[in-house]
């Protein structure tokens, strides 16, 4: 039997719209996942402590507020510092591209925007853990 794959949707800063966030965690859980949701208004400390006690494999961090660049390098490096850089660290919301291509250069695998499929959140997830 092999271990299903674990995940942590978090809600990091003051972001108070968790809709996305949870249609994710949900079609996660459909595409066969354990899924840990933080719920609102997570610290990156809060998200990398969750993420260790847990034991998940990957974090997806929502953003909508804007503070993306402020709350999502924190979470990369904390996790580095904590042995835990091998958890895959996915991001999605509203993102600028620019600012996409930058988490990605410090070890975010991947940035969904809006209109995702989650089918493809999904895919991405298996095709990048198996």
């Amino acid at each position: 039997m092999t271990k299903r794959i674990r995940v942590l949707i978090a809600k990091a800063g003051l972001d108070g719209h968790d809709r996305g966030a949870k249609v994710v965690a949900q079609a996660l859980r459909d595409a066969g996942m354990e899924v840990i949701y933080t719920g609102l208004r997570q610290t990156p400390e809060q998200i990398v402590e969750a993420a260790i006690e847990e034991d998940v494999q990957v974090v997806g961090i929502s953003s909508l507020s804007g503070a993306h660049m402020y709350l999502i390098p924190p979470v990369v490096e904390m996790l580095k510092e904590r042995g835990a850089g091998d958890i895959l660290v996915i991001a999605g919301g509203i993102i600028p591209n620019e600012d996409a291509d930058y988490l990605k250069q410090i070890g975010v695998s991947e940035v969904f925007g809006p209109g995702t499929a989650t089918s493809s959140i999904a895919k991405y997830i298996y095709d990048h853990l198996e």
